[in-house]
């Protein structure tokens, strides 16, 4: 394998796992907080949608950009309400989110489908860019590329470091007890979901404006059921979110680079397309084969509903 071949395959390797990374440390800070919402696929569809949408009507990435996050807050305030406020069941409201969503992005998306819009140009820095193999791989990306690895790293501070993180954590460890000190759990709890919905219509936003300048139907296909994984994974740990989003972008680059490399492997090439997914279920039987570890770092109030009044 050639210096540039490898250079090559780990650029796409972070290109495709910025929008896991995006979306799975999204519904981390909504777990986090207490809350499991499973919708995860059906706001980055909408997102990726609606972030198409208005990128080929006015000509703004920017504005694409934040038509998805806004699509992705207004889907998630519907599970907001759902589940806070009314104490519907979490589990069953995210699954039908998921499906609404997606069935949704269809819908609104059909007359766009064979539209495109111009790629946005990479940003390389300089000096660094021009470093082998790596600086290709790190320093040659769109600019969303490196606003997602700086707001990581500030999650990563904002969870760890500061009294708001605290907070969050306190709530989703023991929601009665942060109600008894003070703390509004549930608009916390609220406000939590909805940056997980804006984290994953960002994603969305990411595959249809800057992954691939186009909109079609399955263009998510699974990568939010990834990144919901990712979180149990990375067993509520943001720094290992970040690097399960790069294992398992490289497992998607990996199967794209085998089907198109002509070798003879003897092997069909819908189990090659399958593989990520198939690497999904595996890591989640080891994990779950551990549980201690899950009851150790799991929010102890995670998908549990909280009444202040009875708190």
């Amino acid at each position: 394998m050639t210096t540039e071949l490898l250079g090559a395959i780990l650029f796409a390797m972070v290109v495709s796992a910025t929008p896991l990374m995006i979306v799975a440390l999204g519904e981390l800070v909504a777990e986090k907080s207490g809350m499991l919402n499973l919708g995860a696929e059906g706001l980055m569809a909408l997102g990726a949608v609606c972030a198409f949408i208005a990128t080929h009507a006015t000509g703004s990435v920017l504005l694409g950009v934040l038509a998805g996050m806004a699509a992705g807050i207004v889907l998630s305030s519907i599970f907001a309400v759902i589940t806070i406020p009314l104490m519907a069941n979490q589990v069953a409201t995210g699954l039908a989110l998921a499906i609404f969503g997606v069935g949704l992005a269809a819908f609104i998306g059909k007359p766009f489908e064979s539209l495109v819009i111009p790629s946005t140009p990479a940003w390389p820095v300089p000096v660094l860019s021009e470093i082998p193999v790596l600086g290709k791989a790190l320093f040659s990306h769109q600019p969303i590329v490196y606003l997602a690895w700086l707001g990581t790293g500030a999650l990563i501070w904002l969870l760890a470091r500061t009294r708001a993180g605290l907070v969050l954590k306190a709530v989703g460890e023991s929601p009665s007890v942060g109600h008894a000190i003070g703390f509004p759990v549930n608009r916390i709890r609220a406000m939590a979901v909805l940056f997980g919905g804006a984290m994953a219509g960002l994603g969305g936003a990411y595959l249809s404006v800057f992954y691939t300048p186009m909109w079609t139907e399955d263009m998510v296909a699974g990568r939010g059921w990834i990144a919901l994984a990712l979180v149990v994974f990375a067993t509520w740990r943001p720094w290992r979110v970040v690097i399960g989003a790069h294992l398992f972008g490289g497992v998607l680059i990996l199967q794209l680079f085998v089907q198109s490399s002509g070798l003879n492997l003897q092997v069909p090439a819908q189990l090659l397309s399958a593989m990520p997914y198939l690497a999904t279920i595996v890591v989640l039987v080891l994990i779950a084969g551990n549980p201690k570890t899950i009851r150790i770092h799991s929010p102890a109030s995670l998908g549990k509903p909280f009444r202040p009044d009875a708190g």
